[in-house]
């Protein structure tokens, strides 16, 4: 009986740390692959450093239509800027012009 006593005492010593052990473990364990753990959060400013790259070219790519625009303004009316565009267009050429056909996947500009 003094066996049986002696492990029980023992045991019931033990369950505290073994359960503050188990819930730091489990802590631990969602802190590093948790939704909103390390590992995640590394991921995350992956894809917000390749967004802020695909913003990059956009705003790129639209300051350059709005200088292409600019020179078509009502106020501001670029006549070389206004035949490039009737020319693209309508697809016309001048009689004195040379026309160099090149392959629609190899574009100029």
């Amino acid at each position: 009986m003094a066996f049986f006593s002696g492990v029980k005492r023992r045991a019931q010593a033990l369950v505290l740390p073994v359960i503050f052990f188990a819930l730091c473990g489990y802590f631990a364990h969602h802190a590093m692959n948790g939704t909103r753990g390390l590992i995640a959060r590394d991921a995350r400013n992956a894809e917000i450093a390749q967004a802020r790259l695909v913003l990059a070219e956009a705003e790129a790519e639209r300051d350059a239509m709005e200088r292409k625009v600019a020179g078509l303004r009502a106020e501001h009316l670029d006549r070389d800027m206004l035949e490039e565009r009737a020319r693209a267009l309508l697809n016309v050429v001048a009689r004195d012009e040379i026309v160099v056909p090149y392959a629609p996947n190899r574009r100029l500009f």
